[in-house]
C-alpha cells in the first residue's frame, strides 16, 4: 500500500440505525477485494458481516463497538472505522468522529433524514469533519432520493446538491446516471462488480440536463474558473470536481450520490467520490495544546513524518493479547519497538508490537506514518492520551463525552463470578468513557451507568457470556438530582477548641441556582479577611457536600456558590477548619434554599405508520412526556418528544404492541427537569423506606 500522504483517506461511515453502514461496509471491503466473500449483517449464513466482529452484533443484526478496517482503491490507501447507530453507544461515534478526516453520512431513501441523523450531523460538525451523502436502499417501496435531498437542506441547514439521479427506483432500480460525466452506470455480474457504462437512457435525458445545470450552479460558487468555463461553455470534468472538491473540505457543500448497498447498486462511483472529493489528512487543520509555563497555547501540526511525533489514542480495547490502543497519528511515525512519552502521565513505554486492524484481524506492520490509524499492543494508557516522541509536550484536546443517565445494580452469585464480574467491570471501564461503576455505600452494591437500557444490558450479556460470570441484577435506576431553587445568604463559624492549638473559621456569603446545572464557586473575598491559601479549602468542602443532598440522597447539581467575607485566626485557622466551616455553612442552609428533585428528561423520536399516530400521541402522553413537533410524509409520521427518562422503561415493548411492531424510537439524553410535586412525595418516601 502506498505511504504518500495525499493518497491517504480516514473516512468514517456515520448513520441512523438500520440505514445500512455495515452492509455498505462489506461491499467496500469486497469491491477493494479485502473479502473475497459478502455475508448479511444479521448473520443468516452463520457468519455476518466483517466489520460486527462480536457475537452479539452477529446475532442481534446491530454495531456496538466501532470496527476499524483499511483498503485499497485506485493507488489510495483509505482507512475505515465503521461506527454504530444506537444512542446508546454514542462514545463510539463520537472517538471515530474525532479522529476522522472525512465521513459518508448514509441516509435511508425512505426514511430520510431520521432522529439518529441529526444526533450524527452534531457530531460531525462539533469535530468539522467534511463529508458526502450516500442515499442507501433506493431499490425499497417508498425509496425517495429527491425528498431525502430537501430533508438535507431543511432539516440539517446542509448545501447538499446531488452528483447523480437513480435510474428507476424501488424494484425498477439498475442504476445512476453521473452528472459530472452524463453517463449511465449499471451495475452487472453476480455482486455488481461489473460496471457497465452507457448513454443516458432517452426517459432521463431532460432530467439530468436540468440536475446537471442545478449540481453546476451550486457547485460554481468554488471555483472561479469553473464560472468561466460555464460561461464560455468549456466545462471540463477535472474543473468540476475540482470545485466540488474544494467545496466539500470547506464543509460549504455537500455532495449526494445514491444506490443499494443491499443489491450492489452504486457503491463503487461512491468509493470514486470518497478519493476524489474527501480531504487527505494534510488538507485538514489540526492543533495540539502546547503546556508551557502552566498555559495552554495552540499550536498548527503538519503531516510530516519527519517531524516530531503527536499521536491520540482514541479507542481501547482488551484482547487475548492484553490491551490493544488504536491510535491516529497526526504527525511524525511511530516504528516498531519506538519508544513512546505519554504527556498526561509523563510515563515513557515502548510499542512492542504495531498492527493494522481488519475489523478483529491484524497485520503486523514495522512502522506508521502521520494519517495512519492503527493499533499498539501492550501498552498501558486510557482512552484520550497523547503520545510524542519526548521532546515535545503537546496534548491533544479530550473528545465530549456525555453522562450516563441509568443505573442498574449487580451482584454476583457467587465466589468466583465476584472475581470475573470485577475483572469484566475493570476492562469495560477503561474501554468505554460513558461506562460507570461505583458502589451503594449504604447497601454495598455495585451499581453500573451508562447511556441507555440498551447500553447496560449489552454489557450484562457480555459479563455473562465473555466472563461466564454468574450475576442478578437489580431494577434500573435513573439518575436523579437534587437542586437549589432559592437564593440563600450563609454566615457560619466553626470553633473547636481543644487542649493545645484549636480549630477557628469563620465563611459568609451566598448560595443559589446556577443554571449551567453544574457547581460553580465565586471567590469574592477582599481584604484579606480569609488569606488566599484558605480559599481553595472552602471551595474543596462546598464540593464535598455535593454528593448527596438530604431530600432522595442523589447527588447536589446546579448550584452557586459566592464567598465574600469570613474570619481566620493566626493559631487556630488551618486547611480543615476552613473545610469543616464549608461544610457546616452548607448543610445549615440548605434546607432553607428550598431544594427540589431533579430527573433526566430524554429527547424521544418515535417513527412508525401514519395510522398508527395516535396511539403514539397517547403513549407519550400517558408517559409525562411533552410533544414538541409531529411531522407526517403520507406513510410514516414522525413524533419528537421529550418524556422523563423514569418513565421510559418497558417502552419498546408497548410501542410494539400498539403499532403491530412497524414502529421505532430511539432516545438520547436532552436536560434535567424538575419533578412534579406529588412524585418528589413518593421518592422522599421511598429513600426514607430504604434509610430505615
Amino acid at each position: 500500500m502506498t505511504m504518500d500522504i495525499n493518497r491517504v483517506r480516514n473516512i468514517g461511515i456515520s448513520a441512523h440505525i438500520d440505514s445500512g453502514k455495515t452492509t455498505l461496509t462489506e461491499r467496500i471491503l469486497f469491491y477493494a477485494k479485502r473479502i473475497h466473500a459478502i455475508h448479511d449483517v444479521k448473520g443468516k449464513d452463520g457468519i455476518g458481516a466483517t466489520m460486527d466482529s462480536m457475537e452479539l452484533e452477529r446475532e442481534r443484526g446491530i454495531t456496538i463497538a466501532s470496527a476499524a478496517t483499511y483498503c485499497a482503491w485506485n493507488d489510495y490507501s483509505i482507512n475505515i472505522i465503521d461506527t454504530p447507530g444506537h444512542v446508546d453507544f454514542t462514545i463510539e461515534v463520537e472517538r471515530a468522529l474525532r479522529v476522522l478526516d472525512g465521513a459518508i453520512f448514509v441516509l435511508c431513501a425512505v426514511g430520510g433524514v431520521q432522529s439518529q441523523s441529526i444526533t450524527v450531523e452534531r457530531q460531525m460538525t462539533r469535530y468539522n469533519v467534511p463529508r458526502i451523502a450516500f442515499i442507501n436502499k433506493c431499490d425499497r417501496s417508498g425509496a425517495n432520493p429527491a425528498r431525502v435531498v430537501d430533508q438535507l437542506r431543511e432539516k440539517l441547514g446542509q448545501n447538499a446538491i446531488l452528483m447523480q439521479i437513480p435510474i428507476g427506483l424501488e424494484s425498477e432500480h439498475k442504476g445512476v446516471v453521473d452528472l459530472v460525466t452524463m453517463k449511465g452506470y449499471y451495475f452487472d455480474g453476480p455482486n455488481g462488480e461489473d460496471i457497465r457504462i452507457e448513454e443516458i437512457p432517452s426517459g432521463l435525458a431532460e432530467e439530468a440536463e436540468k440536475s446537471r445545470e442545478r449540481m453546476l450552479d451550486a457547485v460554481s460558487l468554488f471555483s472561479d474558473e469553473l464560472t468561466e468555463a460555464i460561461l464560455e461553455e468549456h466545462v471540463t470534468e477535472e474543473l468540476v470536481c475540482e470545485a466540488v472538491r474544494k467545496g466539500t473540505v470547506s464543509r460549504g457543500l455537500t455532495p449526494v450520490f445514491l444506490g443499494s448497498a443491499y443489491k450492489n447498486v452504486g457503491v463503487q462511483p461512491l468509493l470514486d467520490a470518497v478519493t476524489h472529493y474527501l480531504p487527505a489528512p494534510k488538507d485538514v487543520d489540526n492543533v495540539a495544546l502546547e503546556i508551557a509555563n502552566g498555559e495552554e497555547n495552540q499550536v498548527p501540526l503538519s503531516s510530516d513524518p519527519e517531524e516530531g511525533l503527536v499521536a491520540l489514542a482514541f479507542k481501547l480495547e482488551i484482547s487475548r493479547f492484553g490491551q490493544l490502543t488504536y491510535v491516529r497519528i497526526y504527525q511524525g511515525s511511530i516504528g516498531k519497538g519506538d519508544t513512546l512519552f505519554n504527556v498526561r502521565t509523563k510515563k515513557k513505554v515502548k510499542a512492542g508490537r504495531l498492527v493494522r486492524m481488519h475489523a478483529d484481524n491484524m497485520e503486523d506492520i514495522e512502522r506508521a506514518v502521520a494519517g495512519d490509524i492503527v493499533a499498539l499492543f501492550g501498552i498501558d494508557c486510557s482512552s484520550g492520551d497523547t503520545f510524542t516522541d519526548g521532546k515535545l509536550n503537546y496534548s491533544m484536546s479530550s473528545m465530549y463525552v456525555p453522562e450516563p443517565v441509568i443505573s442498574l445494580s449487580l451482584c454476583p452469585n457467587d465466589n468466583k463470578s465476584q472475581g470475573k464480574m470485577s475483572n469484566a467491570l475493570n476492562r469495560f471501564t477503561k474501554e468505554d468513557p460513558t461506562f460507570r461503576v461505583s458502589a451503594d455505600q449504604d447497601t454495598g452494591d455495585t451499581i453500573i451507568s451508562g447511556m441507555g437500557e440498551l447500553h447496560l444490558d449489552v454489557y450484562v450479556s457480555r459479563i455473562k457470556r465473555e466472563y461466564d460470570a454468574d450475576v442478578t441484577t437489580g431494577i434500573p435506576k435513573v439518575a436523579f438530582r437534587e437542586t437549589i431553587t432559592r437564593k440563600v445568604d450563609f454566615d457560619y463559624t466553626h470553633k473547636k477548641q481543644t487542649g493545645g492549638a484549636g480549630q477557628f473559621a469563620r465563611v459568609s456569603g451566598c448560595m443559589e441556582p446556577y443554571r449551567e446545572g453544574k457547581y460553580n464557586f465565586i471567590d469574592k473575598v477582599k481584604g484579606g479577611v480569609i488569606p488566599t491559601q484558605f480559599i481553595p479549602s472552602c471551595d474543596k468542602g462546598f464540593q464535598s457536600c455535593l454528593a448527596k443532598g438530604s431530600l432522595i440522597k442523589a447527588p447536589i447539581a446546579g448550584i452557586q456558590i459566592t464567598l465574600d467575607d469570613g474570619q481566620h485566626h493566626a493559631v487556630d485557622s488551618s486547611d480543615m477548619a476552613f473545610q469543616q466551616a464549608a461544610i457546616g455553612a452548607f448543610r445549615a442552609t440548605y434546607a432553607d434554599a428550598r431544594p427540589a428533585i431533579l430527573e433526566p428528561v430524554m429527547k424521544v423520536s418515535v417513527e412508525g405508520p401514519s395510522e398508527f399516530q395516535g396511539n403514539i400521541l397517547a403513549s407519550i402522553n400517558q408517559r409525562r412526556g411533552i410533544i414538541i413537533s409531529t411531522s407526517e410524509d403520507g406513510v410514516f409520521s414522525t413524533v419528537d418528544a421529550e418524556v422523563p427518562l423514569s418513565e421510559m422503561f418497558g417502552y419498546s415493548t408497548v410501542l410494539r404492541s400498539i403499532t403491530q411492531g412497524k414502529a421505532e424510537f430511539t432516545m438520547e439524553f436532552s436536560r434535567y427537569g424538575k419533578v412534579p410535586v406529588s412524585i418528589a412525595d413518593e421518592l422522599i418516601e421511598k429513600s426514607k423506606k430504604e434509610k430505615a
